[in-house]
C-alpha cells in the first residue's frame, strides 16, 4: 500500500475549492478562520486528495475529505482521514457530518450519534447549523483508524 503526506492549503485555495466543488461537499465556509486545510499528495508528488480540520473548543470536525477522481479505489481515502488525525491536534473527540459516506467512516471507527449528544460547539460550527441538511449523519470518532 502506498502512503499519502499531507501538505497545508494556504494561500490559493482554488484547487481545494474545485475539488470539493466536483464532488458534491460544501465550499461556503472554507476560507473562514478557525479551518486547517490539507492537500494529500502521494509519493509520486501528485495531488491524490485533500482534507480539513475545524477546531470547536477540545474537540474538532473532520472535514471535506475528498479523493479526486482518478484516485478513488485506491484506500487513499482512509489514508487521508489517518494522517488528517494524526495531523490535527484534537485534545477532545473527532466529529464529522456525511449524507453519503456514513458507511466509509464507520469502517474507519466512526459511529453515529444523536444531535443532542454532540457538542454545542460542535452543532454551532456553520457546518452543522446552517451548510449540512439536518438530515446529515453525524458521527463520532471512537476507534482511530489503523
Amino acid at each position: 500500500m502506498t502512503s499519502v503526506r499531507l501538505e497545508s492549503v494556504a494561500g490559493d485555495i482554488s484547487d481545494l475549492i474545485k475539488a470539493l466543488s466536483l464532488s458534491g461537499l460544501p465550499t461556503e465556509d472554507v476560507p473562514e478562520p478557525g479551518r486547517t486545510f490539507f492537500r494529500a499528495v502521494a509519493p509520486d508528488n501528485n495531488t491524490v486528495g485533500y482534507s480539513g480540520v475545524e477546531q470547536c473548543g477540545e474537540d474538532a470536525l473532520l472535514r471535506s475529505v475528498v479523493v479526486l477522481p482518478d484516485h478513488r479505489g485506491k484506500s487513499y481515502g482512509r489514508m487521508i482521514v489517518a494522517e488528517t488525525l494524526r495531523a490535527a491536534p484534537v485534545a477532545g473527540n473527532v466529529y464529522l457530518a456525511t449524507t453519503t459516506a456514513a458507511p466509509f467512516f464507520s469502517n474507519l471507527g466512526f459511529e453515529a450519534v444523536h444531535r443532542a449528544d454532540v457538542p454545542d460547539a460542535i452543532l454551532g460550527t456553520r457546518q452543522l447549523s446552517g451548510i449540512c441538511p439536518a438530515s446529515a449523519t453525524i458521527m463520532k470518532l471512537t476507534k482511530p483508524p489503523t
